[in-house]
């Protein structure tokens, strides 16, 4: 059987199932059947091998410790694989069902093998050897499907690894799997709440269950902040990773447009797409951020990216911020004031701004059909979808995939890029729209001498729009629930060597983040591998009457 007929989920193993159970790998399935059906086997995992304790938390550990662990032989990156498994299986499957994880690389364990004879032999190809990394279910890795969320796409195969996902292996990363997202990183419809896709369902909140895990990249921000790998990448065309960073209290980096490769990821906009690091700290970003930057012949937005092969790690110093004037976006959010108060203890000066947007109209829907057609006329011939509109007619005709309707698939339909009058207007919109969000930022920039911008999220859009990079980092917990908050660096194009390095020097300064378990441990008591909890957890108490 072809592989492009396999389906695609996680397998859901009974209690005291062991890692090498849990590997959750795809298993054939029959053609006919929906991939939201599909049957998965544990006897398809391919040479599970039996757990291993690894000494590490996996709660907080980053690409530091890993690499130490790795490096002494504390453990080896089949050990670490087994590891994150039983942890996605403790809180993503199994305990308070996360649901961040929507697929487990087939081969997860043959190239984690791989690597460790490679280290075994004295080849090391970087800092991330070895390292695990979750991508956004909307990048494609040759040997699973590419879904987006979505049924329709449930059994899309892509014909090779996006040109990402070639420089995460070529550095040495593990792909140990896809998360889930917002379907087709929420541009499908109007209302739907973020971090729930027709295949996957819904990812969320580990700070508070109650709140939206926000999106589109829901289960990257999840995934990265409860520890099921300690490296995630996401995707933005406006918000989609900053705005789940915050909810899930990471640190993501939204690039700018052109300094990581688009192809080979489903998309919205050529114009403001991109994929970035959600990670837990400022560190793991920079190290991700040097791995995925570069020139992809196919991608003209990289042709001039004069940050490809930088090591963003070497730019990181704890006194950045130092001498550094940075521009302030008011906001009444006690956290933020308290941010602000601790950019000022590190010798920054800040400067009140108005940071302006656009008037032009968006061009989301302008681009959606175009682009899409654009990735779909890359999947080998046997893609069960071939267009845009063959898309959007598998939903008409299975309505029960949609709860909330498809209304972006709808109005892209009616779009017309080869009527000259739509084209007009379209190319005047997207040109106006880049050119006063671009304005608004530098002239504040210039005008006020700045290194930076610094937001409570209130720059996502106008950085969005104008293809410029942001980067969040937490900055605390609300005081009467404790939902997360972050602080966001903006700069102009191509600044992501100085925003890296004022973000890095605030995180350490103030060293604010907490683990989920921390912040909300009702929802993880007795669900997690952490041996102190175990104490009590064994049985469930018995109401007596009254």
């Amino acid at each position: 059987m072809s592989s492009r007929t396999r389906g695609s989920r996680l397998t859901r193993l009974g209690t005291g199932a062991t890692v090498g159970v849990l590997a959750a790998a795809l298993a054939a399935a029959p053609a006919a059947l929906p991939a939201a059906q599909a049957v998965l086997s544990p006897s398809s995992v391919a040479a599970a091998p039996k757990p291993k304790p690894v000494a590490l938390d996996l709660a907080t550990a980053g690409v530091p410790e890993v690499r130490a662990g790795l490096t002494s032989g504390a453990f080896t990156s089949v050990d670490l694989v087994g590891a994150y498994l039983e942890r996605i299986q403790a809180i993503s499957i199994d305990g308070p069902h996360l649901n961040a994880v929507r697929a487990i690389n087939p081969a997860v364990y043959q190239e984690a093998r791989a690597l460790d004879k490679e280290r075994k032999a004295g080849t090391v190809r970087g800092p991330l050897h070895g390292v695990p990394v979750l991508l956004k279910d909307n990048i494609d890795v040759k040997g699973m499907p590419t879904t987006a969320g979505s049924i329709a796409l449930g059994n899309s195969y892509p014909a090779d690894d996006a040109p990402i996902v070639k420089e995460l292996r070529e550095a040495g990363a593990v792909i140990l799997g896809k998360v889930n997202l917002s379907e087709f990183a929420n541009f499908i419809t109007s209302g739907m709440p973020s971090g729930y896709s027709s295949l996957g369902g819904q990812v969320l909140n580990p700070y508070d269950a109650s709140q939206t895990p926000s999106g589109s990249s829901s289960g990257s921000g999840v995934a990265a902040a409860t520890g099921m790998a300690p490296l995630t990448i996401g995707t933005e065309t406006s918000g989609s990773i900053l705005s789940p960073a915050q909810a899930s209290s990471v640190v993501g980096v939204k690039p700018t447009v052109g300094l990581v490769s688009r192809t080979g990821i489903i998309p919205i906009s050529a114009s403001q797409d991109t994929a970035g690091p959600m990670v837990k700290t400022v560190y793991d970003a920079a190290a991700l951020l040097s791995a995925i930057a570069g020139v992809d012949p196919e991608d003209a937005a990289t042709t001039d990216n004069p940050l490809a092969g930088t090591d963003f790690t070497g730019v990181l110093t704890e006194d950045a911020l130092d001498g550094a004037r940075i521009g302030y976006v008011a906001n009444n959010n006690p956290l933020y004031q308290d941010a602000l108060a601790a950019l000022e203890a590190q010798g920054a000066t800040l400067v009140p701004v108005t940071v302006a947007n656009t008037s032009a109209p968006s061009i989301l829907v302008q681009e959606f059909k175009r682009d899409m057609n654009a990735y779909l006329d890359r999947l080998p011939d046997a893609a069960p979808m071939q267009t845009f509109d063959d898309i959007r007619q598998y939903n008409i005709d299975h309505p029960e995939g949609q709860k909330f309707g498809q209304l972006y698939f709808d109005l892209g339909a009616q779009v017309d890029l080869e009527d000259p009058e739509q084209l007009a207007a379209y190319e005047a919109n997207r040109d106006r729209g880049i050119a006063e969000t671009r304005a608004a930022i530098d002239s504040v920039l210039e005008k006020n001498d700045l290194d930076a911008i610094v937001s409570s999220s209130g720059t996502t859009g106008v950085g969005a729009r104008a293809g410029y990079p942001s980067v969040s980092v937490p900055m605390g917990y609300a005081a009467n629930n404790l939902r997360p908050s972050s602080i966001v660096f903006l700069g102009t194009a191509w600044a992501e060597p100085e925003l890296l390095a004022l973000a890095y020097d605030y995180e350490q300064a103030t060293q604010l983040r907490r683990t989920p378990e921390e912040i909300n441990p009702s929802l993880f008591r007795c669900v997690t591998v952490q041996d102190a909890w175990a104490a009590g957890c064994t049985t469930i108490p018995t109401h007596q009457g009254r």
